[in-house]
């Protein structure tokens, strides 16, 4: 299958970047393309999408930074994101691909892209202001 593979440098710690990402109740906030709301259902997560819900497992916890997660429309219906959070000096870099299914047409998958690409410019935008934050000094 056709793939696209689209990276963005965090100056955020890999740690707390993998941490961010790993938690579905933050999707909305780093990807409104994909997630308009998440909830726990039965054990499972269910991300609200501007089309219909689907479901959404993430690999377990690891040490390498892997992110990768399964993204269920309907039974039988899956596609896997990989996503990877590596170090970049004391940054990091964010690293998602992502395939073109047999029944997406061209001109689907290339928004998708787009998608993708906005919504890792917000997570970059989200993570280094959160960072911002935490240096400020107390007053």
């Amino acid at each position: 299958m056709p793939s696209r593979t689209v990276t963005v440098s965090i100056a955020r710690a890999p740690q707390s970047t993998y941490e961010f990402i790993r938690e579905p109740r933050n999707l909305p906030q780093w990807a409104p393309g994909f997630a308009r709301a998440v909830r726990p259902s039965d054990g499972k997560w269910v991300v609200e999408t501007v089309d219909d819900p689907v479901e959404i497992d993430f690999v377990a916890p690891n040490p390498f930074g892997v992110a990768d997660h399964r993204v269920t429309a309907a039974p039988g219906i899956t596609v896997v994101n990989a996503v990877r959070v590596v170090p970049n000096g004391s940054g990091s870099e964010v690293i998602f691909t992502f395939f073109q299914t047999p029944d997406m047409a061209d001109h689907e998958f290339e928004a998708a892209a787009a998608l993708v690409e906005n919504d890792l410019q917000t997570l970059k935008r989200v993570l280094e202001a959160i960072e911002r934050g935490s240096r400020s000094p107390t007053p």
